[in-house]
């Protein structure tokens, strides 16, 4: 499984998410979602393709 480095709005720095998932959203765009390591808040990540 690949690893996502996504932006954490809480601790305003780009982390890697721990257990992240690729999904499709409504519109159909792949996205990763994960949590933040260090503070535990939810993050997402569109991804190419």
């Amino acid at each position: 499984m690949a690893d996502y480095e996504a932006y954490c709005v809480k601790c305003k720095a780009k982390r890697v998410m721990k257990d992240a998932k690729v999904v499709t959203n409504a519109k159909g765009r792949k996205m990763a979602k994960g949590v933040c390591p260090k503070c535990g808040t939810k993050m997402n990540l569109f991804l190419k393709g």
